[in-house]
């Protein structure tokens, strides 16, 4: 049980990372920020994936990764428009 959190964990950190050099929001965001864009990213995607057909993240797989990564460029693009409001 505690084994998954922490894989969860490190794989939102590690999402939350990509997805913020993508975004270019690296400087702006440390690893708890990474971790919770990542997350919460995978979240997002597989929301996203559901109204599309598709599956969200059910393990650590390239796919689940993508879905994920998808969901926190979301995040974050989200949050870059809400900044310039």
């Amino acid at each position: 049980m505690i084994i998954n959190l922490i894989i969860w964990i490190l794989f939102g950190a590690f999402v939350g990372w990509i997805a913020s050099l993508i975004m270019k929001t690296n400087e702006e965001q440390g690893a708890i920020m990474n971790v919770v864009v990542g997350i919460v990213g995978a979240l997002i995607g597989g929301f996203l994936m559901g109204i599309f057909g598709g599956s969200g993240v059910d393990g650590f797989t390239i796919y689940g990764f993508l879905v994920a990564l998808l969901g926190a460029i979301v995040l974050l693009a989200l949050f870059k428009m809400i900044r310039r409001a």
